[in-house]
């Protein structure tokens, strides 16, 4: 079963990149999720490698491997990659699903485009990330 509008807004609102938006930006964000199906064994992210999308869990897990050490197991709810929708970073993990998934992914060419075609997501967008970042510049 496929997510409505307002559940792609309710777990976008929930990252932090995104959380100083107002409901018109997280609705244009949403927009630009896409609702893909994925297979156990899929990997979403490889540790060093630049990132290109972001994801939203919305059913399923994944193993988060950190220098070959499982460090995390994702649900539910949980997303990842939203730094490499505003850097150029290599991937601090890679993230491979254990049971076949369902997510929201957001391309950084789509986000990149609803940047370009709206400031004010843009202006949210960073100062969030300014919010994230300040205590490692401390």
């Amino acid at each position: 079963m496929r997510v409505g509008k307002n559940t792609k807004i309710e777990l976008i609102r929930h990252v932090p990149l995104f959380s100083r938006l107002s409901k018109n930006g997280l609705n244009e964000v949403a927009s630009i999720a896409d609702e893909i199906d994925l297979p156990q064994g899929k990997e979403l992210t490889r540790e060093g490698e630049r990132g290109r999308e972001f994801f939203v869990i919305l059913e399923g897990s994944a193993d988060v491997v950190k220098k070959g050490n499982r460090v995390a197991q994702l649900g539910e709810g949980d997303f990842l990659g939203e730094i490499a929708l505003v850097t150029k970073q290599p991937r601090t993990a890679t993230v491979t699903t254990t049971t076949p998934v369902r997510v929201l992914v957001i391309t950084d060419r789509d986000f990149r485009r609803l940047l370009n075609d709206s400031p004010s997501i843009g202006q949210g967008v960073l100062e969030a990330l300014a919010e994230r970042l300040a205590p490692e510049l401390s």
